[in-house]
């Protein structure tokens, strides 16, 4: 165990109980509220509620997906920091079959064939994944639903990837590789049971989008409304095909210099001006995903490569960038950035 690792779980079990208050007050919070809508006819849009009797809260769809990934992740993993019976009445009103038969009926229809394209899908299928591989009564009757919800994503990646000639890269929820490495889990736990299609078709995608890249222009990072690090989400999206020996080739080809904290732009949190401002607030979603990805790439290596040190300072770096920011600031920080603190701590 490293010292970053010891640290880290400091920090979780500082941190779980204010993630799971947070992640509670979100997923019932149903304004303000932000989503697209296709219209056909002069009809009134319904209230969130109405359209996601599930996932109406925490801003818009896919937060609140993620919320609901927070309150299972701590349950499941750190049951004993958080209010735990609180979580599982929660998940329990939430979680039902009937609410989640409406989300299905809301995304079937062809014309939403596009909504939360790949972001959304993948928080889902996260989120299923978590339910679907935790042996617990609550989990399994959770995971029935979450399942047939699902069923509807793995469906619109399979038409969509084959498709999808050029990747998209910038930082924000199109980005393509944070959605392949999202969804990765739960395509593999279908591989298992019998269903191979959708790991089989995100890792054709992943080596025809990223495989042959090379010098990669990390120096232009980051985008001003950036909350993901388009060079580290390829980085990490492709250490989970690879060995490490080879990961280790790919990644030296791919982002030259790292050893020698190069380029000095992905070892430098990012500054956030202001909070209040939804697109400036994705600059703290940016810190704790480089935190991440730099805590996962140094674990994907070789244990003697000379890389290691440099990212595991920076995630120390840009986890304490905006780690403080997570609860008791601005909802424009607060209705989203919990997923990134839990994805990072465990």
């Amino acid at each position: 165990m490293t010292e970053w690792d010891v640290e880290r779980s400091r920090l979780l079990r500082a941190n779980a109980g204010e993630l799971a208050r947070t992640a509670l007050t979100n997923v019932v919070r149903e304004y303000p509220h932000h989503e697209s809508h296709w219209q056909f006819e002069d009809v009134s849009i319904a209230a969130p509620r109405q359209s996601h009797p599930c996932f109406y809260g925490s801003f818009d769809w896919h937060s609140c997906v993620e919320m609901f990934w927070v309150l299972v992740r701590l349950l499941r993993h750190h049951a004993e920091l958080v209010p735990a019976a609180e979580i599982r009445a929660t998940l329990g009103e939430f979680l039902t079959s009937g609410a989640l038969a409406d989300e299905v009926a809301f995304f079937s229809p062809d014309a939403q064939r596009t909504t939360q394209r790949p972001y959304g899908w993948s928080a889902l299928l996260e989120l299923t994944f978590e339910a679907a591989t935790w042996d617990d009564p609550d989990a399994a009757r959770w995971s029935t639903g979450l399942r047939e919800l699902s069923a509807v994503f793995v469906d619109r990646y399979l038409d969509w990837l084959p498709q999808a000639t050029y990747p998209i890269r910038y930082g924000v929820h199109e980005n393509g590789a944070f959605g392949l490495a999202r969804a990765l889990p739960y395509a593999r736990h279908l591989a298992d049971h019998g269903e191979p299609r959708l790991h089989r078709v995100i890792t054709e995608t992943a080596w025809r989008w990223f495989g042959s890249d090379r010098d990669y222009p990390g120096s232009w990072e980051p985008s001003g409304a950036d909350f993901l690090s388009p060079a580290l989400a390829e980085a990490e999206l492709m250490s989970r095909l690879l060995p490490a020996p080879e990961f280790a080739d790919w990644l030296d080809g791919f982002l030259p210099g790292l050893a020698d904290r190069k380029p000095a732009t992905l070892f430098t949190p990012a500054t956030v001006t202001d909070s209040s401002d939804g697109q400036i607030a994705h600059l703290h979603g940016l810190n704790l995903h480089r935190a991440w990805c730099w805590q996962r790439l140094a674990q994907a290596l070789p244990d003697d490569d000379a890389r290691i040190a440099a990212m595991l300072d920076s995630a120390r770096t840009h986890t304490h960038a905006s780690l403080p920011q997570t609860t008791g600031g601005s909802y424009m920080v607060e209705h989203f950035l919990a997923y990134y603190a839990l994805l990072l701590l465990g």
